[in-house]
């Protein structure tokens, strides 16, 4: 079973890392600080359809700031989706503001319809975190997801990853008669597999998100990450495996009733082979990423010591006992997993 040691530590965005943001077009100037959305003058508990609590909470703003504020996340949404069109602004409004005061970033998240079809997407507002800011940047270049984020100083905007999160989905889907267990259950085997590789931890069922896309004979399932804290912070390997927390159990019980472990090695291979796919055609970006990563300190030193053991065994080597950092650890585990 996978166990967090401790709540995260957040790191600052240091003076390299913005470096690389800004050479690859994810700092800008935004017309609105994370700060800023903090002067809200009264919230309320935010209730599901059948009025349950959400732990997030709507916010209100004072008359005076409201205008400019919700002015200003247009435009940001705007910059987000349409790389700054100002002319779809006219067709949107703010429907909501929410926050959730538990997680580790404390998100606001922000809701807007088109009034052209009544459409309604979602976009968050965050405290910056290093090492969510190289979660983003690892899994838009090693996944087969695009991810659009914007940072600016402290204040970090993110798209909306639309699917049904995942404890949701075992709870209500499992049992669907069209369900297919196999191409589910192939789908977390690479799923498990890209987390470990480029070590993004805590993906537990809260933490993905489950698509569901027809095909022209059945259903294709792909399995998303959604939270990137824990990305190469934490000294434990069952971390980074989401096979190891008891809250999967529902989907990891279907692989084992519908899958060998042949097939398993099978799918893990192909993972494995799409992510060396992914490396070479962005060699020169993850290049940059992976220098800047190396100066970082976005760990504590226990956390390094003890993952540098725990892949030494993993890998049936001592290679890993001579990185410096969780930059070089990082590194190494996808050369080993994709030689």
């Amino acid at each position: 079973m996978a166990l967090i040691s401790k709540k995260k530590i957040p790191f600052k965005i240091n003076e390299e890392l913005r470096k690389y943001l800004i050479k690859y077009g994810r700092e800008e100037d935004l017309p609105l600080k994370y700060s800023d959305l903090l002067r809200f003058d009264n919230s309320m508990p935010l209730l599901d359809k059948n009025n349950n609590d959400t732990l997030w909470e709507t916010v209100t703003y004072p008359q005076s700031d409201l205008a400019e504020i919700y002015h200003n996340l247009k435009e940001i949404y705007a910059d987000l989706k349409t790389d700054g069109d100002a002319s779809v602004i006219k067709h949107l409004v703010v429907d909501r503001v929410d926050t959730c005061t538990y997680a580790n970033t404390s998100p606001f998240r922000i809701r807007i319809i088109n009034m052209v079809n009544d459409n309604y997407d979602y976009f968050y507002i965050k405290n910056a975190d290093a090492s969510r800011v190289y979660g983003l940047e690892l899994e838009h270049l090693l996944s087969p997801n695009v991810i659009s984020y914007k940072t600016h100083k402290d204040t970090l905007v993110e798209e909306h990853i639309a699917g049904i999160p995942g404890d949701l989905f075992m709870a209500e889907h499992l049992s669907d008669p069209k369900l297919n267990p196999i191409r589910l259950a192939k789908e977390f085997v690479k799923f498990n597999e890209r987390c470990f590789a480029r070590l993004l931890g805590d993906m537990h069922s809260s933490n993905f998100v489950v698509i569901i896309t027809p095909d022209f004979e059945d259903f294709h399932y792909r399995i998303r990450a959604i939270d990137f804290d824990q990305q190469s912070y934490e000294g434990s390997k069952s971390v980074y495996m989401p096979q190891y927390f008891k809250q999967n159990n529902a989907i990891i019980e279907m692989g084992m009733k519908y899958m060998t472990s042949e097939s398993v090695r099978q799918y893990q291979k192909e993972e494995r082979a799409l992510i060396g796919n992914r490396i070479q055609s962005e060699k020169v970006r993850l290049h940059d990423l992976m220098e800047v990563m190396k100066e970082d300190k976005i760990y504590l030193d226990e956390n390094l010591d003890e993952i540098k053991k725990e892949l030494n065994h993993h890998h049936k080597t001592r290679a890993f006992s001579k990185c410096k950092n969780m930059g070089e650890v990082l590194e190494l585990n996808l050369n080993r997993l994709t030689q």
